[in-house]
């Protein structure tokens, strides 16, 4: 009788054993396709940021990769096309001396934007940075040093991108939200991944190269390629270190006003 009770727990441990190596086999190869499927869906291939342009202020093409990828992450690109709104946006890499006058615009145009900083510019103007806050503009996270994001791992992401989130809220208690791209690269792996660490990625559906510091002194030329590329739901996107831009923004405000659209922020954003 002995025996036989030995015999039976010794099989009773055969089939335990035999189950969990099973088990932890199957697991193995369960974690392997998961990993195998998100390496193919979270495409790694560098994509720059491109819009075509409409015409007579109709939406301009974002192009089907573009779009599928924001739309997917529940990023922002452009808004409702049967809404009239204009949502203003700035990149910021380095004060370039404007800054100041953008803001009292801004300021007596009653226009909230989003401004992009970068780690340099909170360095170097944090007293701009607290007065955008103090006057209710949003501020949004262009990453630390400006890194191309595709060609980047996601912990040197997430290094660079929670450097300029962690030193900004330390300095002013001031929690980002939004993220751009530095010069609008970008990956499907990227964009999911700063969404991991809560920001939505905000891209645009109008800029023009007003970046250039070679190409000031072009006011005219300015003028007209913002107001003839107007269109509902425009993500504008301009540069702080443009002085075009500095000196053009009251106009080119007052005439969006007046051709009927409204000035939104990026927390009223429509899609």
């Amino acid at each position: 009788m002995r025996k036989l009770y030995i015999k039976r727990i010794t099989n009773f441990l055969m089939i335990c054993l035999i189950f969990v190596f099973a088990f932890s086999i199957f697991n193995a190869n369960e974690e392997q396709t998961v990993q195998t499927n998100s390496s193919n869906v979270l495409s790694d291939k560098k994509i720059e940021w491109g819009i075509k342009r409409g015409d007579n202020h109709e939406q301009p093409d974002l192009g089907s990769e573009n779009k599928r990828i924001i739309d997917t992450y529940n990023g922002i690109s452009m808004g409702n096309g049967e809404k009239p709104y204009v949502y203003l946006t700035f990149d910021c890499g380095y004060e370039a001396g404007y800054t100041e006058k953008i803001l009292e615009v801004l300021k007596q145009n009653d226009v909230k934007a989003t401004f992009f900083i970068t780690g340099h510019y909170l360095n170097s103007a944090s007293d701009l940075v607290k007065r955008m806050i103090d006057e209710g503009h949003i501020i949004g996270n262009h990453t630390a040093d400006h890194i191309c994001m595709p060609e980047s791992t996601n912990e040197e992401i997430k290094e660079d991108v929670m450097e300029l989130h962690t030193a900004l809220y330390d300095k002013f208690g001031y929690e980002m939200k939004y993220i751009r791209p530095p010069k609008g690269e970008y990956s499907e792996r990227s964009v999911a991944y700063t969404n991991t660490l809560g920001y939505t990625t905000v891209m645009w559906s109008f800029a023009y190269d007003d970046w250039d510091e070679n190409k000031q002194g072009r006011e005219e030329y300015g003028k007209q390629k913002i107001l003839d590329n107007v269109h509902n739901g425009e993500v504008m996107l301009l540069h702080s270190t443009s002085k075009d831009n500095c000196n053009i923004l009251d106009y080119c405000i007052k005439e969006i006003k007046n051709m009927g659209y409204e000035f939104k922020s990026l927390d009223e954003f429509e899609a």
